[in-house]
């Protein structure tokens, strides 16, 4: 792996700041008492600056291992650094007035807000997707590390899309015909208004479909499935099979389509109203088919090569791979 100082510098740069907003977030959860839409108001911009860390850190690295566009490359992290820095903005001003930031839709002004940070939200994606695609014509040596990075990248793209759906109109407000004067349009919820009982830490609903949750899920593909390959290279000096690059190929797109599995169970879930702590039958059963079938994928990407195609690690993989894990 690159040194850090060759890293994207406007998004190390965006996630430093947002590292310290992070504290800032945490300081207001304890010392301000203010509760909007059955939440602390500080929760907000604290989960979103604990996202956008991890989200800017990982495609910072990611833009290193660009080969051809690199300058189209650095201008898409920068536009994702600047969109972001836009929408957190936009997200602590509205805090520290005492409304949302989401859905408002109360006052010219709040709305002139939300659809600003509409703009950066499409702004984010486009330039993620730009990402995306330097990544696939990239040419990275390990198939592995490149199945792993450009699933998550995709993956990721899947997940924040699932953010506009959360601007919709929800049914209830089709229903209540106001739209034109609604204070508030769209939510995170499906089934129960927003700001009811919820799940500690993640303020996901419990008694409904919460639309957060395959937004999470997916955006953070770009890190976990770059970190399963990690987990499986620094596991190979104990376990030889893993030194393998066909096996370790396997079992990370075994990972992928299991990661993108889970995303679509969850999205089905919360469409249909159905809180994540309290799934149905049909939820039960379709998570049982993605455990079955990833462990016997799992269990055929083990399997060792025939004794006649056995070539170990070849010295480009084992280069691929020791940079990697370094």
């Amino acid at each position: 792996m690159s040194s850090w100082r060759s890293w994207h510098r406007p998004l190390v740069l965006f996630a430093g700041a947002m590292a310290v907003m992070t504290v800032v977030s945490a300081v207001g959860l304890i010392f301000d008492d203010r509760v909007l839409a059955g939440a602390a108001i500080w929760f907000k911009p604290f989960k979103f600056a604990v996202s956008f860390v991890v989200y800017a850190l990982a495609l910072a690295w990611m833009l290193t291992l660009v080969t051809r566009g690199r300058r189209l490359g650095w201008w898409a992290g920068t536009l994702v650094a600047l969109s972001s820095l836009t929408e957190m903005a936009i997200i602590t001003g509205q805090v520290i007035r005492g409304k949302r930031s989401h859905f408002n839709h109360a006052t010219p002004f709040d709305e002139t807000l939300f659809n600003a940070m509409a703009v950066t939200v499409v702004i984010l994606w486009t330039s993620t997707l730009v990402v995306a695609i330097l990544l696939m014509r990239a040419r990275i040596t390990d198939r592995a590390s490149a199945w792993a990075i450009r699933s998550g990248v995709l993956l990721a793209l899947v997940g924040a899309g699932f953010g506009f759906l959360m601007t919709q109109p929800t049914p209830e407000q089709r229903a209540a015909g106001n739209l034109d004067t609604a204070d508030v349009i769209g939510a995170h919820s499906v089934g129960v208004p927003d700001g009811g009982p919820s799940m500690p830490l993640t303020g996901w609903s419990t008694t409904g479909g919460d639309l957060r949750i395959p937004h999470f899920i997916g955006m953070h593909a770009l890190q976990l499935l770059p970190l399963f390959l990690l987990a499986l290279v620094s596991l190979a000096p104990r376990f030889p099979r893993l030194r393998d690059a066909r096996i370790r190929l396997r079992l990370v797109l075994v990972a992928s389509g299991a990661y993108a599995a889970v995303v679509a169970l969850v999205t089905w879930q919360a469409l249909r109203g159905r809180p994540l702590i309290h799934p149905d039958g049909a939820t039960l059963g379709a998570a049982a088919l993605i455990v079955v079938a990833s462990a016997v994928g799992a269990l055929g990407a083990l399997r060792p090569a025939p004794a006649g195609q056995r070539t170990g690690t070849s010295p480009e993989s084992a280069s691929a791979q020791k940079e990697f894990a370094s």
